[in-house]
């Protein structure tokens, strides 16, 4: 199994399957099993979307899959999860699977991660960005939510969880299911790991997707849902991530800008990333891309 030294000097595995061009898929490619499992299907998640995913691609691509999230999760990186350390980290993946050239897919914070990766660097082949839009990203809401939920995990006593990625109810997409009664559950993350997401949304607080366009040089897609929106409530910040409506509003402009644009009607932020409904976008855009 191949390994990559992340910037910080930790490591990574990496799980390799199928034959052709290299597609960088950061997912976990283990299934998760037991209550955990349970507690993600209550909410309309998969707990095997690694490898549905995986078993999706791998007949076409040789896919590289490594779980960047649960990583940076169990030894995080506080003062250091820049975008430019965010994207080194894809770079030395690649690197670690010998592949000058690849593709990559990436969802919510890490499909952002995808656009910070093509702004910097020649070696991407394609770009698939999920659930997260390449312009009018919600980069000052996520800052927003991100602090209050870093502010949370500081205070002696915390009332509310993060989800996914320090700020993540908005990655999760719990936000709006009313599945989840958000003032009732427990703080679960540490500081050191909503401090990382905090750092990565302070880095990208003056940044201007628009004007990034140009230096995204690769066959490029976007993807969401049309009902991928999140209202947080005043200690989340209260704000709107509004993931979809960039997408709706802005198509023509981003068609312009060469992105071609899927928009998967009524889905929202965790049904839009089912390999169930992203598959067969994928499959046939990828095997005409790379």
């Amino acid at each position: 199994m191949p390994t990559a030294t992340l910037h910080d000097g930790s490591t990574i595995d990496i799980e390799v399957h199928g034959t052709g061009p290299t597609l960088l898929l950061p997912v976990n490619p283990r299934p998760v099993e037991g209550p955990q499992a349970d507690e993600m299907r209550k909410v309309g998640a998969d707990p095997a979307l690694g490898r549905s995913l995986i078993d999706g691609l791998s007949g076409q691509l040789r896919v590289a899959a490594f779980d960047y999230e649960g990583h940076v999760l169990a030894e995080p990186k506080p003062g250091t999860l820049t975008p430019a350390n965010l994207a080194a980290d894809l770079l030395a993946v690649a690197d670690a699977v010998g592949a000058e050239r690849f593709a990559y897919y990436g969802y919510s914070w890490l499909g952002l991660g995808g656009l910070q990766l093509a702004i910097r660097t020649d070696r991407l082949s394609a770009l698939v960005m999920g659930g997260f839009p390449p312009i009018d990203g919600p980069y000052e809401e996520m800052l927003r939510v991100t602090a209050a939920t870093h502010a949370m995990a500081t205070a002696p006593t915390a009332t509310a969880t993060g989800g996914g990625d320090g700020g993540a109810k908005a990655d999760a997409g719990w936000g709006d299911s009313g599945e989840i009664d958000w003032s009732s559950v427990e703080m679960t993350m540490s500081p050191a790991q909503t401090q990382q997401f905090l750092t990565l949304y302070e880095a990208l607080r003056d940044f201007d997707d628009v004007a990034a366009q140009p230096r995204v040089t690769c066959p490029r897609l976007c993807v969401a849902g049309s009902a991928d929106q999140i209202d947080y409530e005043e200690r989340w910040g209260g704000v709107r991530v509004d993931i979809g409506g960039p997408l709706v509003r802005r198509r023509a402009e981003l068609e312009r800008l060469g992105w071609d644009v899927a928009v998967l009607d009524g889905l929202d932020h965790m049904r839009a990333m089912q390999a169930e409904h992203v598959l067969p976008i994928l499959r046939p855009w990828l095997a005409a891309h790379v």
